[in-house]
């Protein structure tokens, strides 16, 4: 009978019993485990199977949990967190209640920082190599960063620190030429000839930063893997090994189109074949209406450029880079630079959309004030994966945009309700404004079918009034009115909706006639309730002597983990059943 080494492995211990003559076949059942468990469950593929030979020689080498290793972004952890003691639980990996798909502190010993975001690991290594310095504590540190991720600034700042601190630091740069989209910049290029200074003859970078480079070494051959990381661990002080791997390796499809892989959705196990959809009848993701609107108001527009830090195909700012490749930028993992660039841009008479997730945009809030608000320059920002995302979780859910720009001076902030309020605004603040403007809106698809409407201008800072009522006004901000539209429709509710549209500034002519005709005000927002909409409005009702009760309906303030959106929506409180409930009640 062929042994089945996975099923005896509970925790790294159990690895190392194994013999290393072993080890090729536990990698080709840990490959086989996640490719199946994704196929059936969705998750992120390509990175976890692309670090299979590299996970299994580091917890056979250094003594996790005791020596400290730490994933960068954690996209590539799923066999980390197999060989872990989470084998049995992977079936609930991104599911309400389950494993996260991210490292995770609170969720095990061996997941030694919360990870999510990228370009973390070094920085949160080296604090833990200098603590055991302080501590006198005599253990290993690893940091796996990828080369997209070594690209970013603050990995950067971390290499230049580590590189005179003296710390028992082993930096791994797991090197597969691709981050969620094909690596870009100059640092990339470096990366496919680097070697050591004595072997080519000129300085290597990171032996430049005092770091002991090693590599490059091929990062699927467990033998070499084996061999560099027990040198390395007898070393001390700052190092680099530099390892080349193959994103999506063990399943051809997902070495072939290795963005599509990342995280593919389900797939066939034993083909890698990604079933066809037929989306011809649903109505558009907004992120394809923010590339194709682009697209479209940048033909007529000569000025309008587009800039996306390493979300090309997830924004659909690829459309523009397809279009007009002069006049679309991927600036790689660089937040801070791609909102600063766009301030660059726009001072010299270009219409920059810098498109940016929520909850990277929170990478460069710096930059927004500084370079951006405080010199009022009309840069407009695109702000992708707003509100609650679903199985990515708290790392990734847009939930404070609303309230950590609404407090920037000089800042506009809009949320449309749907397609054709998004085409409309973005076809507004093309047509020139006189300071920045931020448009907030979800993972995700809309409502509306025929959204490619002729383009109409909005007046900055009108809300629309979509039903008339007496005794109650719901408020609502961005795509969840579309669930208060419906609600007020199948109910048949005589009650007022307001869609606010703009945060700052907000309608203050329509917030005090609701006031005046109105007993109950309820807002309903998908970010924080705190600092958001309801403050807002409850700010204005408190300075206007409002004697009505008001009811904010909103991201409670916690973090909210994984799970499917509805269900999350239930647990905060935005969804269909809880806001009637509260309208029951008040009628």
């Amino acid at each position: 009978m062929v042994a089945n080494f996975l099923e005896q492995i509970n925790d790294p211990a159990d690895l190392r019993r194994l013999r290393k003559s072993d080890l090729n076949a536990l990698a080709q059942e840990l490959r086989t485990f996640i490719i199946d468990a994704v196929a059936a469950k969705e998750g992120h593929l390509g990175a976890s199977l692309g670090v299979i030979e590299l996970t299994i020689a580091l917890h056979y080498i250094f003594d996790t949990p005791e020596d400290l290793l730490v994933w960068d972004v954690g996209h590539q952890a799923y066999g980390h967190k197999i060989l872990t003691g989470r084998r049995q639980q992977f079936h609930t990996n991104r599911e309400l209640g389950g494993i996260s798909g991210f490292p995770k502190r609170s969720e095990s010993v061996y997941d030694t920082f919360g990870v999510g975001h990228s370009s973390t690991a070094i920085s949160a290594a080296l604090g833990m190599a200098m603590a055991g310095q302080l501590q006198g504590k005599s253990r290993k540190h690893i940091a796996v960063v990828g080369d997209a991720s070594i690209a970013s600034g603050m990995a950067f700042e971390a290499l230049n620190h580590a590189g005179v601190s003296g710390a028992d630091l082993l930096v791994i740069l797991n090197d597969n030429a691709i981050g969620i989209d094909p690596a870009v910049g100059a640092l990339k290029d470096y990366l496919t000839s680097a070697k050591s200074g004595k072997e080519s003859g000129r300085d290597n970078i990171f032996e430049a930063l005092n770091f002991d480079y090693s590599g490059p070494i091929d990062g699927h051959d467990l033998n070499a893997l084996l061999t560099e990381l027990e040198r390395q661990k007898h070393l001390k002080g700052p190092r680099l090994l530099h390892v080349r791997t193959v994103k999506g390796k063990g399943l051809k499809p997902a070495e072939m189109d290795q963005v599509r892989y990342h995280a593919p959705g389900k797939f066939d196990s034993a083909t890698g074949v990604i079933p066809d959809k037929d989306e011809s009848q649903l109505p558009p993701k907004f992120q394809d209406v923010f590339g194709k609107t682009l697209v479209e108001l940048a033909h007529n527009n000569k000025n309008i450029v587009g800039i996306t830090p390493a979300m090309p195909t997830g924004s659909s700012m690829k459309m523009m880079m397809q279009v007009f490749p002069d006049r679309a930028y991927d600036v790689g993992i660089a937040e801070q630079h791609a909102v600063t660039l766009a301030a660059g841009m726009a001072t010299q008479g270009l219409v920059p959309f810098c498109n940016i997730y929520s909850t990277f945009l929170q990478r460069a809030y710096d930059q927004v004030i500084h370079d951006v608000a405080l010199q009022r320059l009309p840069v407009i920002f695109c702000l992708d994966r707003a509100g609650l995302v679903g199985q990515d979780g708290a790392t990734h859910h847009g939930a404070f945009d609303l309230a950590y720009l609404n407090c920037i001076p000089d800042l506009m902030i809009a949320a449309p309700m749907d397609a054709i309020e998004l085409r409309n605004l973005m076809y507004t603040a093309q047509l020139g404004l006189s300071l920045p403007l931020a448009i907030r809106y979800p993972r995700g698809r809309g409502k509306i079918l025929d959204w490619q409407q002729p383009f109409q201008a909005i007046d900055i800072g009108t809300s629309r009034l979509l039903t008339a009522g007496k005794k109650i006004a719901i408020i609502s901000i961005g795509t969840v009115g579309a669930m208060v539209q419906e609600l007020i429709a199948s109910e048949r509710l005589t009650v007022t909706h307001l869609d606010m549209r703009f945060l700052k500034p907000i309608d203050t002519s329509q917030l005090e006639d609701l006031f005046e005709n109105h007993r109950h005000i309820i807002t309903v927002e998908d970010g924080t309730v705190v600092g958001g909409l309801g403050s807002v409005v409850g700010d204005y009702a408190f300075a206007k002597a409002y004697t009505g009760t008001l009811h904010k309906l909103g991201l409670p303030d916690v973090f909210i983990e994984q799970g499917p959106t509805v269900d999350l929506h239930k647990i905060a409180g935005i969804d269909r059943k809880t806001l009637l409930d509260l309208i029951l009640k008040l009628l």
